[in-house]
């Protein structure tokens, strides 16, 4: 689902608490922001059903699954099977993303495995989903910066 909610400085100011603090109520966000309790109730309404925010499972390592490799997969498709080769890596729960690219490459595909010889079980199903034409694999040696949007959060709220 592609959510069209824009944040404005109000809701940034929100994440930003819900950032520095998780768990904080939305009495908790009311009090600390000089919000009232309506207010903060409606916008995490509109964040809920308009799926503007990420489900925790995007806040789990897998390393603390078991699967401390990561790697990035990019694979060459028939595009006229591109549905298929989407929904077949759906169904390998080692594949955590998928991104359709523009370029020479038609997909990017973060996977995640317990180490080498696992990645290279992964790799083999990836390549043999019927309509991935040709695959290129990169093992992550160390995230030097981890996914953020706090600095464009932080931004948005005047900071």
């Amino acid at each position: 689902m592609i959510c069209m909610t824009y944040f404005d400085k109000t809701d940034a100011r929100m994440l930003s608490a819900l950032s520095e603090n998780p768990r904080a109520t939305g009495v908790d966000l009311a009090s600390g922001l000089g919000l009232s309790r309506n207010t903060v109730q409606a916008r995490m309404n509109r964040w809920e059903s308009e799926g503007a925010l990420h489900p925790i499972d995007h806040r789990i390592p897998p390393r603390n699954l078991g699967r401390p490799l990561l790697a990035f997969v990019t694979a060459r498709v028939d595009q006229h099977q591109l549905g298929e080769v989407t929904d077949h890596l759906a169904r390998i729960a080692e594949v955590i993303e998928v991104f359709g690219l523009a370029g020479e490459t038609d997909l990017l595909i973060r996977v995640v495995a317990a180490d080498t010889d696992d990645l290279y079980r992964i790799a083999g199903l990836v390549l043999g989903v019927p309509g991935v034409e040709r695959t290129n694999i990169g093992i992550a040696m160390r995230e030097l910066i981890a996914y953020r949007t706090m600095p464009l959060v932080s931004e948005i709220a005047g900071r």
